[in-house]
């Protein structure tokens, strides 16, 4: 049971991580070389910051 409750977590982390920077990469923000450093550097806080304080901004 635990490896599955892992493995779940894991892909939809991934799947947030990846739809944050599918939606930087499409956006025209002036900043965005910055929020996809961001992304890749810190994945899970990065994606999370990006969906809270950086679309917004968009």
């Amino acid at each position: 049971m635990n490896v599955n409750l892992n493995y779940v977590l894991s892909v939809l982390w991934f799947i947030l991580w990846l739809a944050a920077l599918v939606d930087c990469l499409k956006g025209n923000s002036p900043n965005k070389l910055v929020w996809v450093v961001l992304i890749i550097l810190l994945p899970f806080l990065g994606s999370i910051l990006y969906f809270a304080i950086g679309k917004s901004r968009v």
